[in-house]
């Protein structure tokens, strides 16, 4: 073989290796060659590493309602991964929850069957929002910090980046002072109103449960009152089947004792004739 082309078919097999150990991460855009990260890139979640994650999510989540700045609540989470014996960043952390958070919110037209199959975290994220719900409920309540709850409660849920230079920080302060002057009184009324729209779409969910769990009853019950409706009629057929052998045996009792009777009266006119015939021949003799 030519020199120049078994060089060339080498490179040809080596470009077609590393090809092939390039694995791709639908999470966040990663990408690791060989299991080896490549930059900010990292391998898949695992279901369960993301359910210990939820889990962990779901504990600091009323911390992450109350703190502006979240980066240490982040490195509590990636902290805790690794005491579960994940390596994970708490930047890959908090990507995976914006992640997660999205597939939530696009799930909401979804029927339960179908939920279940493409997006098995639904439940977990339900309870963590519906428990965000009441505390924000209970604080309504007492009358007390509302507004903040509030906001936070219909956001994205993409929390505030801690990355921001000394500049930005001061011009957001500034544009924040010149804006709550001509936004007050009306962030008041979107909060409001949004805050409306969140409690109606709860009711609308709720009753929407209440109607299934009460047609579920219903069949239930018409499937109850359908067994007892045959089993009756059952032991009707039973009883009415008992009733007729018991009426044949005793006419078969009642024929029986005709039968007997009338030989007795025949045993009897027999015996008595008998009597009488030797009476006769007696009293000739």
């Amino acid at each position: 073989m030519d020199p120049h082309l078994h060089h060339h078919h080498q490179q040809q097999q080596h470009q077609f290796s590393t090809h092939q150990s390039v694995n791709i991460d639908t999470t966040c855009g990663g990408v690791h060659t060989g299991g080896n990260i490549v930059g900010d890139r990292f391998p898949q979640w695992s279901i369960q590493e993301t359910r210990d994650f939820l889990m962990i999510r779901a504990e600091l989540d009323q911390t992450f309602m109350e703190t502006k700045r979240n980066k240490l609540l982040w490195e509590v989470i990636a902290t805790k991964m690794k005491e579960k014996g994940y390596n994970r960043s708490p930047e890959q952390c908090k990507c995976k929850w914006k992640n997660l958070v999205t597939r939530y919110k696009g799930c909401e037209t979804l029927e339960p069957e179908a939920l279940r199959q493409q997006f098995p975290f639904y439940n977990e994220l339900q309870a963590i929002f519906a428990a965000r719900m009441q505390r924000m409920l209970w604080i309504e309540a007492e009358g007390g910090g509302a507004s903040g709850w509030k906001k936070k409660a219909i956001s994205s849920d993409e929390e505030e980046e801690n990355e921001d230079s000394e500049g930005e920080k001061v011009s957001k302060k500034k544009r924040k002072v010149k804006g709550n002057v001509n936004i007050g009184s009306s962030s008041g009324n979107n909060l409001v109103s949004s805050f409306k729209e969140i409690l109606d779409d709860f009711m609308k969910q709720q009753m929407t449960m209440d109607m299934q769990l009460l047609k579920a009853y219903e069949a239930r019950e018409e499937e109850r009152r359908i067994k007892e409706m045959e089993w009756r009629q059952t032991m009707e057929a039973l009883e009415n089947e008992r009733l007729m052998m018991e009426t044949r045996w005793r006419e078969r009792e009642e024929q029986m004792r005709m039968r007997e009777e009338a030989r007795a009266e025949k045993r009897d006119a027999l015996i008595t004739a008998l009597l009488n015939k030797l009476r006769r021949e007696d009293h000739n003799m």
